[in-house]
């Protein structure tokens, strides 16, 4: 179990270290894949903060997984499942398709809660 509380925390967080890059790097195409696309100026503040929000909590995962271990990264997986929970919402909210908030955003907060179910197992 150990294997697997451990490689799906990381794939986790490495999901959203990249998540956060493109949102940096790629802006428009990664707010149209978030569900809710940006505006024509490209709505710079927007982007770049979802970029930093999901770099940082990237980083953070791996770290608290590599230097505390698993009971903590359970804690910080507990906590990180707010923001897909919440961006489920701001999609519905904004205009962004069932599909879009529920198959990506609530199945992303389900993963991370499973994530963080195993490692408190662990």
């Amino acid at each position: 179990m150990t294997v697997a509380a451990y490689t799906l925390a990381i794939a986790l967080d490495l999901l959203v270290l990249f998540i956060g890059f493109r949102f940096l790097f790629q802006p428009v195409p990664a707010a149209a894949g978030y569900g809710v696309p940006a505006r024509a100026d490209g709505d710079p503040a927007y982007l770049t903060i979802k970029g930093l929000r999901d770099g940082a909590f990237g980083i953070m995962g791996l770290a608290l997984l590599a230097f505390e271990g698993a009971h903590a990264g359970g804690w910080f997986m507990l906590v990180v499942a707010l923001c897909p929970l919440g961006d489920t919402v701001i999609v519905l909210r904004n205009g962004g398709t069932k599909a879009v908030a529920y198959g990506i955003h609530f199945a992303t907060a389900v993963a991370v809660l499973i994530s963080a179910a195993l490692l408190f197992a662990v």
